[in-house]
């Protein structure tokens, strides 16, 4: 009897100590284990992006144009036509696709040219020259769709890459970084607002796909910065932040163009209320000084005068000249704005009525 319960308390104790081990094994052994057994030559995954290029690159497409006019050197009525090549980006499944306002501005002819193949008319909806973008439709079905997230927030050194159709070369795909970030906001007008990246763009990238390292559309490629007397540009191109060309082309689809609001007056940042210039971003914004107002404008009927400081429009407190127009630019033409003003030292609240940018198309 002695003899059993000393087998059964040595087999406990074995079997502990071994699961004990195994344990321990787990825990520390596994990875060296692993490392012993692979062979010393063997080398690492290499870093790939081929995920989030199949992801996206379907979505991106050709754009082909032809324009036709007369010829200015001939005396006799001879016609010429011009073709000219671009991309786009199919961004809802039942036909709509982002393009730029330059790729397809004047066309008489637009051809989109799927990667599976397919070579389909398409038609203008409506493009928008101040974000230089642009909207066509296309009739066809189960239609690759582009990775969106509505939230996006590109950062300052994120990965990204360009997917295009540069010198008619076939699509293509560079990668570089987001070199800076501008505004997301209607009152876009220049470089500084639309967001830098040094993923080389050349003729035919146009219009195409700017996405992240997982394939989710982040811009709408659409410039390089153009070289300045002889001076050698390198890595500075221009892509329009998703938000921004999201917001358009929901716009051009409703109505054909984008509408502006408009308040017909120009300003500049000042840090306090005696109108003292900011020159650095270091030093506090106060509010926009009114440099200028239009003659007849909406500002000026309104009773707003060169020299007021505008602190809030509509309950919004000012940070920023462009945040100003771009308030202005997304308020609805023909309703009534409260804009709090400081005039020779007082407060005031001039009710105005926001009036329509003509100038866009």
């Amino acid at each position: 009897m002695k003899s059993l319960i000393f087998i059964i308390r040595s087999i406990a104790y074995g079997l502990a100590l071994a699961l004990l081990w195994l344990l321990l094994f787990q825990q520390n052994g596994v990875t060296q284990l692993n490392q012993w057994l692979q062979p010393q030559n063997q080398e690492q995954s290499a870093i790939s992006y081929a995920k989030a290029v199949r992801a996206a690159a379907p979505a991106v497409v050709n754009v082909y144009t032809v324009t036709t006019q007369q010829d200015p050197r001939s005396y006799q009525r001879r016609i010429i036509q011009n073709q000219s090549l671009g991309s786009g980006v199919i961004m809802r499944a039942d036909g709509y696709i982002l393009t730029n306002y330059h790729v397809v501005n004047g066309a008489d002819q637009i051809v989109v040219a799927l990667q599976d193949g397919r070579q389909l008319e398409a038609v203008l909806i409506g493009q928008d020259r101040l974000t230089d973008l642009a909207v066509l439709y296309v009739k066809a079905d189960n239609l690759p769709v582009i990775p969106q997230l509505p939230d996006i927030e590109p950062q300052v050194g994120d990965l990204v890459l360009a997917i295009g159709n540069p010198l008619n070369l076939g699509q293509s795909i560079t990668q570089g970084i987001i070199s800076a970030t501008g505004r997301a906001g209607l009152s876009t007008n220049t470089y500084t607002d639309f967001m830098q990246m040094d993923a080389a763009i050349n003729a035919g990238n146009s219009g195409g796909a700017l996405v992240n390292s997982n394939g989710i559309l982040v811009g709408i490629n659409t410039a390089a910065f153009q070289r300045q007397r002889n001076l050698e540009v390198q890595g500075i191109f221009f892509a329009v932040p998703y938000k921004l060309a999201f917001t358009v082309m929901e716009k051009l689809i409703s109505h054909g163009r984008v509408v502006r609001g408009y308040l017909g007056l120009s300003g500049e940042p000042v840090i306090n209320s005696s109108g003292e210039r900011q020159f650095s971003t270091a030093q506090k914004f106060y509010g926009m000084k009114i440099t200028d107002v239009e003659n007849l404008g909406p500002a000026a009927v309104s009773g707003l005068l060169a020299d007021d400081i505008m602190l809030e429009i509509q309950g919004v407190m000012l940070t920023s000249v462009n945040q100003a127009l771009d308030i202005v630019a997304e308020s609805v033409p023909d309703t009534d704005v409260q804009i709090v003003i400081e005039r020779r030292g007082q407060r005031m609240v001039i009710p105005t009525r926001i009036g329509t940018r003509l100038d866009t198309e």
